[in-house]
């Protein structure tokens, strides 16, 4: 088979799976609530498979230095949620989730035109996670409405995840792995949940589940930071399946504490 017709075939591959997660995930997320919405929403659904395929492509020692990368740009993710959260309480889903696109950007480049340690990017964490956890708190506590997802709205979600996959694969050859890490947690999840619940069910529900998304993002934090350690010494798939591990275990421990009446 010709290098160029192979490569065409796995990437449809990859970017299908990796659709078909990320719908089921979402699904799950929109029917249970603003916290459970904002916990599953944050999971490494999207950058998980991208992470499996490029170290399918590249290996344990790229994916380990990507994942400083993103967890640099998770701090741009937490801010792109708040941002989001606190306009939508009063404005439009255009005007709310324009200025958050806009402010990923703009951080997101400023990011990484840093060369970031591992250290660095930590305390970075600590000190956004801080600030945007304590302003999100109010924020985080609004019922939202049952919701029925549309054929259509199942199908957008596919194929924006779809398309980040496949822009991920493609130029990870080209970008390296500080581009690779960046794209790999582009927040398509999140941009999709708050397309679709503002539109259906307002912006303060909307609003809510990214509230809690902010904490759910520690989890990914943390699954970074995990990755970043044990990719090379105990290969990728172990290290992979630890990150994985990590922000599920984070989303358990703050769903236990909140039904305790305890909040982060």
């Amino acid at each position: 088979m010709p290098p160029d017709l192979y490569f065409a075939l796995t990437l449809v591959v990859k970017m299908a799976i990796t659709a078909g997660f990320v719908l089921a995930a979402t699904v799950i997320a929109e029917r249970a609530g603003p916290l459970v919405g904002g916990l599953v929403a944050t999971l490494p659904l999207g950058a998980g498979p991208v992470y499996v395929f490029l170290a399918l492509d590249h290996g344990a020692p790229f994916i380990a230095q990507s994942a400083i990368s993103s967890l640099a740009i998770n701090t741009v993710n937490v801010m792109f949620a708040l941002t989001y959260a606190v306009l939508a309480q009063k404005r439009s889903l255009a005007v709310s989730l324009s200025v958050a696109v806009v402010t990923w950007i703009v951080m997101a480049w400023i990011i990484h035109e840093i060369p970031w340690s591992f250290t660095g990017a930590i305390l970075l964490n600590v000190v956004v996670m801080g600030v945007c956890i304590a302003v999100a708190r109010p924020l985080r506590h609004v019922p939202i409405p049952r919701v029925k997802a549309h054929w259509s709205d199942l199908v957008l979600r596919a194929a924006l995840v779809a398309l980040l996959v496949g822009l991920t694969v493609t130029l990870s050859f080209r970008i390296g792995p500080g581009g690779s890490g960046i794209m790999a947690v582009f927040p398509i999840i999140l941009i999709s949940v708050m397309f679709i619940l503002h539109r259906r069910v307002g912006g303060r529900p909307a609003a809510a589940v990214l509230a809690n998304a902010v904490v759910g993002l520690v989890g990914f934090a943390l699954a970074c930071m995990m990755l970043h350690v044990t990719a090379v010494p105990l290969g990728a798939p172990i290290g992979l399946a630890l990150a994985l591990a990590t922000s599920i275990g984070w989303g358990l421990l703050v769903f236990g504490l909140r039904r305790r009446g305890i909040t982060l």
